[in-house]
């Protein structure tokens, strides 16, 4: 497994397509491939759970480990069907879970995690340090999230170790927390245990750790970078973010737009562009059958696509429905979560029949549907790192309706009357996060709607947007060229 420098190890709990439950997936999925274009050599190393070794290719064994926090290990270099390089730990009684790679069947967290996403860090910090095969090390390790949160960590405990750390925090409100006791069994020195370390109101944090011991820390957006160093927004670290700012960095996510290609999906009803969007109507016509709702290209097709929770601001949401119908409007929503928020979205489909559908769960395909076929979606978040669905959306000519938040505010222009003056926006921006604020951006979508010559501007600019990987590529091309630089 002899591979060139400068050469990237990703550390991440899941990737797509061989193992997903939110947006991390789809970055690190992604991103890797696009760095590849820019000259790196990169790998994904991702932990064995059953779904990942089912959907892995090329596997072959590279290392044995005997002692991995309770058991044996191994791992094995594979690729993915997208061309990902993988390197996969497979260690049954840490990764032989099936379901949710983070929860049990009863929708808890699983009191183990800590142990599990241990591992992947440390066995991560061998392979890098070039402690596991010979010859072979990595110039940066990238580790994303809680879940490789103790990678720098442990790399800050090998001596004369040259390997470059890199942390990106996708979600600041997921911050592997775990008792005090569990610190014992993750084989680090006692003195990291402490306020300028791991610890956490007396908890052990692993995102802490990749704050405290990573080179360099990003995030998923610019102007979310700035928002968790206040002590609003950051989560209980705002104070620690912004003591670190100098290594801060805000780099907006990008989807690929390969998988997302209105013009080359097989999910869709009928292939569109920019500049055949009058085929986009087909696909609005497929939705509302399969969704129950009224045929009528009069109507505007709402489209959400989400986790269902109060930080994704779909409570607000549920109250404006009665406007949305009241004014003409249709609703179809795909995602699961709160149980509150699931039956109040059920209750409302059974009152308006033929304008509100709605599925429980998640369904790659049936998402590339409704972004395909709704003319907007909504993503009113109380706060959101960056955002994906809205980058999609744009792809596919949807106009999305989003709060001024973090990510959101970084990638929909306003379409207010300056805009229009301009010839400019993509989108709808609403703020504060409120009620009133979200019914008033439904009502200027209404009116954009109305105007089809202006709507079908507004639509065309917005599937010109660039919602590549390709800058933000090469902004965290940047990144690792600066820390090599350094280290030499």
């Amino acid at each position: 497994m002899a591979i060139p420098s400068p050469h990237v190890l990703f550390v991440a709990s899941e990737c797509f397509p061989l193992i997903k439950t939110g947006g991390l997936a789809d970055v690190i999925g992604a991103l890797p491939l696009a760095l590849e274009v820019s000259g790196h050599n990169v790998h994904v190393m991702i932990p064995g759970f059953p779904a990942v070794m089912e959907a892995a290719r090329d596997i072959k064994q590279i290392a044995k480990i005997k002692a991995l926090f309770g058991g044996q290990g191994t791992l094995y270099s594979a690729r993915s069907d997208t061309g990902l390089n993988l390197v996969i730990l497979e260690a049954r009684h840490l990764f032989g879970v099936a379901g949710n790679p983070y929860q049990g069947a009863d929708g808890k967290d699983r009191p183990d995690n800590f142990l599990r996403f241990a591992a992947l860090a440390n066995v991560a910090a061998d392979l890098a340090n070039g402690d596991l095969l010979n010859g072979w090390r990595a110039d940066i390790v990238h580790a994303h999230d809680w879940q490789a949160g103790l990678c720098a960590a442990y790399l800050s405990t090998k001596p004369y170790s040259k390997v470059q750390s890199v942390f990106t925090i996708h979600n600041l409100a997921f911050q592997g927390l775990f008792p005090k006791a569990t610190f014992a069994h993750l084989g680090l020195p006692s003195d990291m245990f402490s306020q300028e370390g791991l610890e956490y109101w007396d908890q052990v944090s692993f995102l802490k750790a990749g704050v405290i011991y990573s080179d360099r820390i990003t995030t998923v957006s610019p102007t979310y970078a700035r928002e968790i160093q206040t002590d609003d927004a950051g989560m209980g670290l705002g104070g620690l973010l912004k003591s670190r700012s100098n290594k801060i960095s805000g780099i907006r996510n990008g989807i690929d737009t390969n998988i997302w290609d209105p013009q080359n999906d097989p999910a869709l009803a009928k292939p569109y562009s920019a500049s055949a969007i009058a085929n986009k109507s087909a696909n609005k016509a497929a939705l509302q059958q399969e969704y129950g709702l009224e045929p009528t290209d009069d109507a505007p097709l709402f489209c959400v696509v989400s986790r269902l929770t109060e930080q994704k601001g779909l409570d607000l949401l549920v109250g404006a429905i009665p406007h949305i119908v009241g004014n003409g409007g249709q609703l179809a929503v795909l995602g699961s979560g709160d149980a509150d928020l699931e039956r109040s979205l059920t209750a409302a489909a059974k009152a308006f029949p033929g304008q509100i559908g709605l599925r429980i769960g998640y369904d790659e395909p049936l998402a590339h549907r409704l972004q395909a076929g709704a003319d907007a979606i909504f993503v009113p978040s109380r706060f959101e790192p960056c955002g994906l669905t809205q980058l999609c959306a744009l792809r596919y000519g949807t106009i999305p309706i989003v709060a001024r938040v973090g990510g959101l505010a970084d990638t929909i222009v306003d379409t207010n009357e300056a805009a229009l003056m301009a010839k400019a926006g993509n989108g709808i921006q609403f703020s504060p996060v409120t009620f009133d604020a979200l019914i008033g951006a439904i009502d200027r979508f209404f009116a954009l709607y109305q105007d089809r010559q202006v709507f079908a501007a507004l639509r065309r600019r917005a599937m010109k947007q660039d919602v590549s990987w390709a800058q933000p590529a090469q902004e965290y091309s940047n990144i690792y060229s600066a820390l090599l630089s350094q280290a030499d």
